[in-house]
């Protein structure tokens, strides 16, 4: 790839994770698929599930200590009515394991009940998820919720060195899962090339912390 190509592949990958619109609030899907590894996925998934917008819920990718009735109270939920709507999968540790992982928990549904899955990942990340799950569902409608780490957030966060590390990082392991490399990733504990600070909702799951691209 020449260095235009790469410059211009990395200008509409900035377009489409920083500046996508938001998607309609109340787009009902059959259900919601939750990648880890960032502030705010898990309670922004939760939210939907109680508000309505889909009938269950997977989160891919949680860690072994963390429990579901943690990751709700730090949503502002009370846990005892989405117990019964929610599987939690801890198996996933990258995000090739992530679409393994909700790909086959929509195989062991009913057959024909998810057709549809609101895909809740950072919006940096969603390429590359949305490419990874289209891989493993290729029949399943995907609807993109992207959401906007607190570290993205505002017009001072293009003038910091780490969003644009993190962005560059993260249209490289998009780039080679466009090239059917991801399955080279290496394993991580909270992140996928965590940064920032950031790691997968750990033991102390009352205040999760935010991961880096997964």
């Amino acid at each position: 790839m020449s260095l235009g190509a790469f410059g211009g592949g990395f200008a509409w990958f900035v377009n489409q994770t920083l500046r996508a619109p938001e998607p309609p609030p109340f787009r009902q899907t059959d259900a919601i698929a939750v990648l880890t590894g960032g502030r705010e996925r898990v309670e922004t998934g939760l939210r939907l599930l109680a508000a309505g917008h889909a009938r269950r819920m997977v989160i891919s990718g949680v860690h072994r200590d963390a429990r579901l009735a943690d990751l709700a109270r730090a949503a502002g939920l009370d846990p005892a009515p989405l117990a019964g709507r929610i599987t939690v999968g801890r198996a996933a540790a990258t995000t090739r394991g992530n679409a393994a992982e909700i790909a086959a928990w929509v195989r062991a549904q009913p057959e024909g009940t998810v057709r549809s899955l609101r895909v809740v990942t950072a919006g940096y990340h969603m390429p590359r998820a949305l490419l990874e799950l289209r891989r493993a569902l290729p029949g399943v409608e995907l609807v993109p919720h992207p959401v906007t780490p607190p570290a993205l957030r505002g017009v001072s966060a293009a003038a910091r060195l780490r969003t644009w590390s993190l962005l560059l990082g993260e249209y490289a392991k998009f780039l080679l899962a466009g090239a059917g490399l991801s399955r080279f990733a290496v394993a991580r504990d909270g992140g996928d090339g965590a940064a920032a600070g950031e790691a997968r909702p750990g033991p102390r799951a009352g205040a999760p912390r935010e991961a880096g691209g997964r």
